[in-house]
């Protein structure tokens, strides 16, 4: 089976102005998405499909892409506003891009057999692609059967502020069954993990979505059905998202697509706040550089 890996980057650099206003987190000036290509490709991945905008094109082939050309099978996929269907018009004003969904339906031409996803600014740990890989080969047979990996939750807090985490729930075989979004998760005084506002607790070993996903070639095809209906419905509200988990999740209620939870131990990083950065910095001075 062909396995890509998807790095949803249409954002990257956003928040500083600009790709070349970036600040490397690795001790060589590595960007966090450079241990997420490292690890797929230490995991039998061949192809790596980066999703961006196209006015940081040129940047990002020379910043980020040039480093793993002579490596890897690298392409381009383009998440562009004005990638619609030519019965929808992009409303007036409208500048924020259409969510992940739309994003990784960018790379569906780019996409052989099947494909890993993750975001560009997450560490995820090899452990959760060498699951991912396998799984998908294992169920090569079934283009519905689908995988994530679900990680400790008290592995993804931050120590500077409330976290937005989607926690799952799955049968006794791991299937998964729901993902509900949390949006002000943190631990409290008391040793507690709650989401600010609700007396609810978690367990530090409640399982949550980092939105690494090991998907078949057929969900990108039913991102590319569902979306016009998204647009229909939602796309004239400033702020609407096709997101990659609500439209799995309408897919799962259909009985067209299944999902295997997969658990790691592994620790989850990204810089959710500046202040997070220096923890960042500091892990990854322990961990391998991917570019060896």
């Amino acid at each position: 089976m062909n396995v890509s890996l998807v790095v949803l980057a249409a954002g990257m650099g956003s928040r500083y102005g600009g790709l070349k206003q970036m600040d490397p987190v690795g001790p060589s000036g590595q960007f966090i998405l450079d241990y997420g290509v490292g690890d797929a490709l230490a995991a039998g991945v061949r192809r790596i499909v980066f999703v961006i905008r196209p006015d940081i094109e040129k940047d990002f082939r020379e910043i980020v892409g040039s480093r793993w050309e002579k490596r890897a099978d690298v392409r381009y996929a383009m998440q562009r506003l004005e990638d619609v269907p030519s019965s929808f018009r992009v409303p007036e004003g409208r500048v924020k891009p259409w969510g992940t969904g739309h994003a990784l339906l960018s790379a569906l031409p780019l996409v052989e057999d099947a494909a890993i996803t993750i975001n560009a600014d997450d560490y995820y740990g090899a452990e959760g692609f060498a699951l991912l890989h396998g799984r998908l080969e294992e169920s090569a047979a079934d283009p519905t059967a689908h995988a994530m990996v679900a990680y400790r939750l008290a592995n993804t807090l931050s120590e500077n502020g409330t976290v937005s985490r989607g926690v799952c729930s799955a049968d006794e075989n791991g299937k998964l069954l729901g993902i509900v979004e949390k949006t002000a998760l943190a631990r409290s005084p008391d040793g507690a993990i709650r989401d600010a506002g609700s007396p609810e607790t978690f367990a530090d070993d409640t399982p949550v979505s980092m939105n690494l996903f090991g998907f078949k070639r057929v969900f990108l095809e039913q991102l590319a059905e569902d979306f016009p209906r998204f647009l229909a419905k939602y796309g004239n509200l400033p702020k609407s998202e096709f997101q990659v988990p609500t439209a799995l999740a309408s897919r799962m209620r259909r009985g067209d697509a299944s999902v295997v939870m997969l658990r790691t131990t592994a620790r989850w990083y990204g810089v959710t706040s500046r202040d997070d950065r220096a923890a960042v910095v500091e892990f990854l001075r322990t961990v391998p550089d991917p570019f060896a």
